[in-house]
């Protein structure tokens, strides 16, 4: 009698779930779990990895700080396994890189075809994201979050040489303000080949979990996979009632960040930033792409928010296209203005915006598009944050030249 080898059973997906509440956040985003959980028992081709730093009631009594790792799947913590221990800095790159190794290997021993993780807590646009309060790092620069992927990629790879071609193919930002150009950049260096997240703040728990079934009812269909996790997300209705509830976000996309793509939309803006640099030092030239600029509103639009950072965040198509429209500018600059407007838009996968937010006082973000782009028309836009928090300190502002552009226009 001949006994064949059982091959492990197969899931769509693998998806992480690292959840920072060590912060105001801990409770209101503790729903993405009981998500999961709902998820998981309606759709059984998924498995979530969860990394929950907590001090809500739970495992442990409530108000003691410590973090929780298990697995969700089929509705239930998958054979009642529970780790807990002392609280991780989530805000430290080495602990990012440790969970994104983790999933992966989770990952392997589902045979999942992708793997995302989901990014939860607080954002800073390019300045960063996983702001713990009683951390020493307080907020990981958004280039270290791309740098944890790739060291948690690595870190399995070694572990694993027969599963070393497995990476995150995926990055749910559930964060304010990070759908920016920079940290699809970054991402797309780091092997990720989508970002799902929104360029405004957002309202917790915000991206709903059960996007992972989205994503794992379409792979190998981007389009259709983009479109399904932005209208779930967008559809969210959270709060008291239908009535008096809110959506979780004014805008959200999902981004392609393919390398082709990302390395020709780093051409174009930096050729465009170069273009406007040389413009500028002409004083009619500085005017106009001050004004142009200044039409285009900067992100954290609502009237409570007047005196936060992010006023210089624009979002990168409608900003690049009043520049190519703009008569007062060279036909040059036009130009250039227009092929970075195209480039970045062809980076947009789907997307959906609203021009009446009622949470945030009806506000519009009817062109808030697509991916924002730092661009400071003033000194104090130039990084608000500083010290403690640049969105100017990252490999793509460097990289296009926007600090030379800062300096002959902010």
């Amino acid at each position: 009698m001949h006994v064949h080898a059982t091959e492990p059973a197969s899931r769509a997906l693998e998806f992480g779930l690292y959840r920072d509440g060590d912060n105001n956040l801990d409770a209101v985003q503790a729903a993405t779990i009981a998500q999961a959980i709902d998820t998981s028992a309606r759709d059984r081709s998924l498995e979530f990895s969860v990394e929950d730093t907590t001090a809500r009631d739970g495992f442990e009594p409530a108000h003691v700080l410590r973090t929780e790792s298990y697995a969700i799947a089929d509705g239930k913590i998958a054979g009642g396994r529970v780790t807990v221990g002392p609280p991780h800095d989530m805000s430290a790159r080495s602990d990012l890189a440790s969970f994104v190794a983790h999933t992966l290997d989770n990952a392997q021993s589902a045979n999942a075809k992708e793997t995302w993780i989901d990014l939860i807590d607080h954002g800073g646009g390019d300045g960063g994201g996983m702001q713990s309060a009683h951390s020493a790092t307080g907020i990981m620069r958004e280039d270290d979050i791309a740098g944890a992927i790739v060291d948690g990629v690595a870190l399995h790879a070694k572990a694993h040489p027969e599963d070393a071609a497995r990476g995150i193919d995926g990055v749910v930002a559930n964060q304010c303000l990070m759908a920016t150009v920079a940290f699809a950049s970054a991402l797309s260096h780091a092997g990720v080949k989508f970002l799902a997240a929104s360029p405004e703040t957002m309202l917790a728990p915000g991206v709903p979990s059960s996007v992972a079934h989205d994503i794992a009812a379409h792979i190998g269909d981007p389009h259709a996979m983009a479109s399904s996790v932005v209208s779930t997300t967008m559809d969210a209705m959270y709060g008291p009632s239908k009535r008096d509830g809110f959506a979780p976000a004014a805008a959200f996309d999902v981004l392609d960040l393919a390398p082709t793509k990302i390395a020709a939309a780093t051409h174009d803006i930096a050729a465009l930033d170069a273009a406007l640099t040389g413009a500028a030092h002409t004083r009619d030239a500085r005017s106009a792409i001050r004004e142009d600029a200044r039409a285009i509103d900067g992100m954290v639009r609502f009237p409570e928010g007047k005196h936060l950072p992010w006023r210089a965040d624009r979002p990168a198509i409608a900003l690049y296209d009043t520049l190519s429209q703009d008569g007062r500018l060279s036909g040059d600059v036009r130009a250039a203005a227009a092929t970075a407007r195209d480039a970045v838009a062809s980076l947009v996968l789907a997307h959906r915006e609203t021009d009446d937010y009622a949470p945030f006082n009806d506000a519009d973000y009817s062109d808030a598009f697509g991916p924002t782009v730092h661009f400071p028309v003033a000194k104090n836009q130039v990084d608000t944050w500083a010290p403690q928090i640049s969105e100017t300190d990252n490999a793509f502002y460097k990289s296009v030249g926007a600090a030379d552009l800062a300096k002959v226009i902010a």
